[in-house]
């Protein structure tokens, strides 16, 4: 509508211009009306053919005609997307034929006598009203096409952002539902390794108990009395785990879901390392000289255990003594569970640069009084294993000896 608007305007614009022309040309009024008209409708093809409308009114221009054509005809070729080169000489070109128009006009009335100024004003005259036909709008033309190009910018940009944002929180997304899924999975192992191996005790002594309550009672009540001990123990354990998963307040609103649940694992993982061994346990988590306690529990239970130790002992990181301290406790009570009553040794290295560690158990006897006790097993014990290993870098094999029995093996880095 704009574009019709100003092609009317121009239009009749330029056939009011026509009617001089047509008498300084000699031709018929209505000659140059028609030829106004023509080139003042022009304007409205100013968006698609830019170009076509300024070299029109750059051709009616020796016609003292199409003011608003070539004003609006420059804004309109400067504000859009053709190269420098073609605005800039078409708007030299226009600015010359102004020059020269406005310079051979102004003579012209000069000479007839309608203006009586010195010389001088022919070229200022002629230099003014070019620039100020082409100057302004050229200018005006390349500001407001530079601003929409930049906001076409700013909006792609914009546009960009957001989907990238969009995909960021998609990836963020997965990235919390894999790490919540790596969480579980470690409480769950750290959960496993913690209680299962004094539960597993608890319920051979417990058998023991039952065999040798008539027969005995001295030592029922010495079974009785470490059946008790190993249930506080695993109970005080338990508590700490579930303790550091409770704080924090009420984390099951729904504010605190986006809380990293990262932090949440770490800190179990933490209590966990800590719920080993009797009250004198470490912060750090158990450690390489709560072997000898841990293999006399089971020795206590029934096991005939021998540990050996080669190597010259020294400590090494938190994390390592941890981790070789729980395979030893899991490959002990997997012995508990399916191999009761078979003899296991349990062999640890110290190396240069490593650390080595050996639980291996003979064939179970045919007829065992220990036999009988069946314990149950969730099948995550070696997996659970291989991963502690693995996440330090060292190497986990398991798997059944040529003589019937099973042997457990891990090799750790120092650091």
């Amino acid at each position: 509508m704009l574009d019709v608007g100003l092609a009317v305007v121009s239009a009749l614009e330029c056939a009011a211009e026509g009617v001089p022309f047509a008498r300084d040309a000699g031709v018929p009024w209505a000659v140059g009306v028609v030829f106004g008209l023509l080139a003042g409708s022009v304007l409205v093809v100013r968006r698609v053919w830019p170009v076509a409308v300024v070299l029109v009114a750059i051709a009616v221009t020796p016609a003292e005609m199409g003011f608003l054509l070539g004003v609006v005809g420059l804004y309109t070729l400067a504000a859009s997307e053709l190269p420098r080169r073609i605005i800039g000489s078409l708007a030299g070109m226009s600015l010359l034929g102004t020059l020269v128009v406005t310079f051979v006009r102004v003579r012209q009335d000069m000479a007839h006598g309608d203006l009586e100024i010195g010389d001088w004003f022919i070229p200022f005259a002629a230099i003014a009203t070019s620039l100020g036909v082409t100057a302004p709008p050229v200018l005006l033309g390349l500001y407001v096409g530079a601003r929409r190009r930049l906001m076409e910018s700013l909006r792609e940009r914009a546009d960009s952002l957001e989907r990238e944002l969009q995909l960021l929180a998609e990836r963020a997304e997965e990235r919390a539902e894999w790490a919540r899924g790596e969480e579980r999975t470690r409480i769950a192992r750290e959960m496993h390794d913690v209680v299962a191996h004094r539960v597993s005790l608890m319920v051979v002594h417990a058998a023991a108990l039952q065999a040798v309550a008539r027969k005995d009672p001295e030592k029922a009540v010495k079974n009785a009395a470490l059946v008790g001990d190993m249930g506080r123990q695993a109970l005080t354990e338990l508590r700490e785990m579930l303790g550091v998963l409770r704080a924090g307040g009420d984390g099951g609103r729904a504010e605190r879901a986006a809380v990293p649940l990262a932090a949440v694992g770490v800190a179990a993982a933490a209590a966990a390392s800590r719920a080993v061994g009797d009250g004198g346990r470490s912060a750090e988590g158990p450690c390489l000289s709560e072997l000898e306690e841990l293999v006399g529990q089971s020795a206590a239970a029934g096991m005939v255990v021998a540990l050996s130790v080669e190597g010259e002992v020294r400590s090494y990181a938190p994390e390592v003594e941890s981790t070789a301290f729980r395979v030893v406790q899991e490959a002990l009570t997997n012995v508990h569970k399916h191999a009761a009553g078979a003899k296991t040794y349990v062999r640890l290295a110290h190396r240069v640069s490593e650390i080595a560690m050996q639980v291996e158990n003979e064939a179970p006897p045919e007829a065992s009084s220990v036999s009988s006790v069946r314990l149950p097993s969730g099948g995550n014990g070696l997996v659970g294993m291989k991963e502690r290993v693995s996440a330090l870098g060292g190497v986990f094999v398991s798997g059944p000896t040529e003589a019937g029995g099973f042997r457990v093996s891990a090799v750790i880095p120092a650091s």
